[in-house]
């Protein structure tokens, strides 16, 4: 990791040291999920086996889990790691229940009654990355909230194994939460499955799920087409950003950092401090812990895109935060709370050394799923209304429309729309 100091860095350099390097590739990137996505929507099943046998190197007869996989996964995995898949799903249920938004029906004024009631989103895909690691963690974070929802189809999508099947965690954290339909197809080619559908695949109303950026890529195109299927937001490869003041631990925000960087070569972490002497003993040890990191030759590409920033104080640490507005904001400082004031942008924030952002990716409770890319300026994590749909209602007694008709024609006549005046003009003379 580079180290840097903001007060010596332009403000053109500041804004390019800030920058993803998943994005430099965008323009590319978008062509290349373009192809794959239009050549799922017109071969359906035959493009999803090509790419699978492309990029995954693994030749597919059926592109779903059979129930008896299903079923044997559950016997395969060992009962402490049901256990904890359970308990994980417990509180992260606990957590999202407590968020369920109140229908409302409010009385306007006599004759007017408007309402707003929130309804499961009928058909939803669950996406979960399988490239370099498996993660069952993110079949509970995507299907909890969905069996609490009440969506009637979830189908879920994760890329197959050397042998062509899917991991028995993976499925076996799909039974955990309620999900019996599982495909063992990844990458763009997946999303353009479940966004437009196949023989094989339902299509579906919405995509939820992390990826690479090639899969995030993917959902925003179908997103952006009338034909495709909504997602949830922008969920690219992994980061965090940690802000490190006086009495930090650097052992335990090495940690961290590593943490993230093991996720893939393509995450990003940052370490932002006001001393450089303390960014000198957090990059000491991340030298140190990443020598005996099982994964840290994928740990090491991703340092190579990351960095740590020297600033003059802990509110510049927080501008340079919210201005990055990382997916994962840890906070190893005295009295983290009397900060989180300052915080803007960020998906998930961690607040001092007991709050590793390892407990949020398996089970605090929140939600591991979040705006990457620095869509965390506009984007919160998953929440139990991501599976809602709001619907409003409004009814008017014919003493409602006199009470509002005259106005309603004035502003339609102000607005040129003489259909609209005339639909309000035509009952008020009844």
């Amino acid at each position: 990791m580079k180290t840097f100091s903001w007060a010596k860095l332009s403000e053109p350099k500041r804004a390019a040291l800030l920058k993803r390097p998943a994005l430099a590739r965008s323009a590319r990137l978008q062509e290349d999920v373009s192809r794959i996505v239009n050549a799922v929507r017109a071969r359906g099943d035959a493009a999803v086996r090509d790419f699978t046998r492309r990029f995954d190197k693994v030749s597919l007869e059926k592109l779903e889990v059979s129930s008896v996989e299903m079923r044997r996964a559950l016997k395969t995995v060992a009962p402490e790691v049901l256990r904890a898949l359970r308990l994980a799903a417990k509180r992260v249920r606990k957590f999202h229940a407590a968020q369920r938004p109140r229908d409302l029906k409010v009385e306007i004024s006599a004759g007017t009654v408007c309402e707003r009631r929130f309804l499961p989103i009928e058909k939803v895909g669950l996406y979960v990355p399988g490239g370099t690691a498996v993660l069952p963690s993110t079949v509970i974070m995507l299907g909890v909230p969905a069996a609490l929802a009440g969506c009637p189809v979830k189908i879920l999508a994760t890329p197959p194994r050397a042998d062509g099947s899917v991991d028995p965690h993976v499925l076996a954290a799909a039974s955990v939460v309620g999900i019996s339909r599982v495909f063992a197809i990844g990458g763009a080619q997946a999303i353009g499955a479940m966004a437009y559908g196949t023989k094989s695949v339902p299509k579906v109303d919405k995509i939820f799920g992390p990826g690479n950026s090639w899969v995030t890529e993917a959902k925003m195109q179908a997103a952006r087409d009338p034909e495709g299927a909504a997602c949830d937001l922008p969920a690219g490869p992994t980061e965090v950003l940690v802000i490190a003041g006086g009495g930090a631990d650097a052992e335990f925000i090495a940690s961290d950092l590593l943490a993230q960087a093991e996720h893939g070569r393509d995450s990003q972490v940052v370490l932002v401090a006001p001393s450089t002497t303390l960014a000198g003993r957090v990059l000491a040890e991340v030298s140190r812990q990443l020598s005996d990191l099982p994964r840290r030759d994928i740990a090491a590409a991703a340092l190579k895109n990351s960095f740590a920033v020297i600033v003059p104080d802990l509110r510049t640490a927080f501008e340079v935060s919210n201005r990055y507005a990382p997916e994962h904001l840890i906070l190893h400082v005295k009295n983290p709370r009397s900060w989180t004031s300052l915080v803007r942008h960020a998906g998930s924030v961690f607040l001092g050394p007991w709050s590793p952002e390892a407990a949020g990716d398996y089970a605090s409770g929140t939600n591991h799923v979040l705006p990457t890319y620095g869509f965390a300026r506009a984007y919160g994590g998953l929440i139990f209304e991501s599976f809602l749909k709001p619907i409003t209602f409004q009814e008017l007694s014919r003493k409602g429309l006199e009470s509002i008709g005259p106005a309603v024609e004035l502003l339609a006549s102000i607005e040129r729309l003489d259909g609209h005046r005339l639909s309000i003009a035509r009952r008020l003379a009844r």
